[in-house]
């Protein structure tokens, strides 16, 4: 099944919020004939365009092929939550590569969310970065762990921008009866995700990259150089970086039995007002719960709640996408039932076995980055940049990445969506009970 056409059609973007908010850029031209270049960037979203501006800046000869729109998949779509840290824990880190290594992908983590903010104050960029993300326990167990993650972060990784909310101070940030704590990280924080993705093919193209759309990838063939093929374009480089996450199709199959693609879902309701903001969540921050399949929501510039959410058990969007993701919108805040809802868009990313994102040299000049399950805004962004200096000779942050394991899922390509379906159907019922 092709992601790029079973939902969407290449060349528009989905009927998101943030399409019809955006400030749109004139459309890039598709690649045709013989093209050479230095580095050929698969992929336009936050990994290929942070890619393709890093390697510009550096003088390579840039291209960069996209299959549809810059910005149209994951990269534009997904809730704009910017999270502090990696996906897993450093306790959970800790136990799968050592407290030293564990330290070092904190270390990246923290520059992925820098490196976010220094693109969001750029002129280039319409969007602004709002800190702050409160992460949610919908069950009063979990409260007591939360708190003592915070204080790990503090004493043991010197992170003084978190700290523990108990229920009483969370329910004053966060008007819902649904959660008993949590915590709340100002170093995090939230932005318009597709005003980033543009803001980054400008300032790729600004630097000097030549970026084409319209322009899938059907084959790629190692070698020095290797060679890139579309259905009318063949491209010549000396070096590739793949940054296609949940839309890489067969192009590596063993990429692709490492990082599986999964839909979510995001609506956004009328402009509520900034006082009705302020009752439902204090301080424009952006909140995330525990729940296995997690909500995520924030508010929108112009006031409106951006809420996502519900699982989906195939590659189909659903054909009432408002319809299933009212439904969690209103257990959360049932002070909203009835809200007008003026968006629903699905979207697909990347996931792991582990969690955590897959960097891997496909081939010695060949690097594949992707899988970052749903924590994608600043490491996805970051991971362009490390691709940059990779292929410039620096590659102690893209080995740190590649170190941490990533497992095949079980029964390979053929397998991982029918055993993701059951882990799904059984932590979704863990949530419930």
């Amino acid at each position: 099944m092709d992601l790029l056409t079973v939902n969407d059609r290449p060349g528009d973007y989905p009927p998101s919020f943030y399409a019809h908010a955006a400030t749109p850029l004139p459309r890039f031209p598709a690649a045709e004939g013989e093209i050479t270049c230095d580095v050929a960037v698969v992929g336009g979203g936050f990994t290929g365009l942070s890619a393709a501006w890093h390697l510009a800046m550096r003088g390579y000869d840039v291209v960069l092929l996209e299959a549809s729109r810059v910005g149209s998949g994951a990269s534009g779509r997904n809730g704009g939550q910017v999270g502090q840290g990696q996906r897993l824990e450093q306790d959970e880190l800790e136990a799968l590569v050592g407290r030293e290594q564990a330290r070092a992908l904190w270390d990246i983590a923290n520059q992925s969310v820098d490196l976010v903010r220094e693109i969001a104050s750029r002129d280039e960029v319409h969007a602004t970065f709002h800190p702050g993300v409160i992460h949610a326990a919908h069950r009063a167990r979990y409260v007591p762990d939360y708190a003592a993650y915070a204080e790990k972060l503090q004493t043991e990784y010197g992170y003084d921008q978190i700290r523990a909310l108990d229920r009483e101070e969370l329910r004053g940030l966060v008007n819902s009866p649904a959660y008993h704590g949590g915590t709340i990280d100002m170093g995090a924080g939230h932005i318009d995700p597709l005003e980033l993705a543009l803001g980054l093919a400008r300032l790729a193209t600004g630097a000097g990259a030549r970026i084409f759309e319209m322009s899938k990838v059907d084959r790629l063939e190692q070698g020095e150089p290797a060679r890139l093929v579309t259905d009318k374009a063949q491209i010549s480089a000396r070096h590739v970086v793949l940054g296609c996450n949940g839309y890489l199709g067969g192009l590596v199959p063993q990429v692709a039995a490492r990082v599986m693609p999964i839909n979510n879902y995001v609506v956004a309701t009328e402009p509520l007002g900034p006082e009705r903001q302020e009752e439902i969540i204090r301080g424009n921050h952006a909140v995330a719960d525990s729940k296995f399949v997690v909500n995520y929501f924030r508010f929108s510039d112009d006031h409106r709640l951006l809420f996502g959410g519900t699982e989906s058990y195939r590659y189909r969007f659903p054909r009432d996408i408002a319809g299933a993701v009212r439904k969690p919108l209103e257990e959360i805040f049932p002070q909203l039932k009835g809200v007008a809802i003026t968006h629903g868009w699905g979207g697909t990313l990347g996931i792991t076995m582990t969690r955590m994102p897959h960097f891997e040299r496909v081939a010695g000049n060949i690097l594949s980055l992707s899988g970052y399950s749903g924590h994608g805004v600043a490491m996805a962004t970051l991971a362009g940049q490390i691709a940059a200096e990779t292929i410039a000779g620096q590659a102690e942050r893209f080995d740190v990445m590649a170190s941490v394991p990533t497992p095949r899922f079980p029964g390979g390509v053929a397998m991982r969506w029918p055993l993701l379906v059951l882990a799904m159907l059984w932590f979704s019922l863990r949530d419930r009970l």
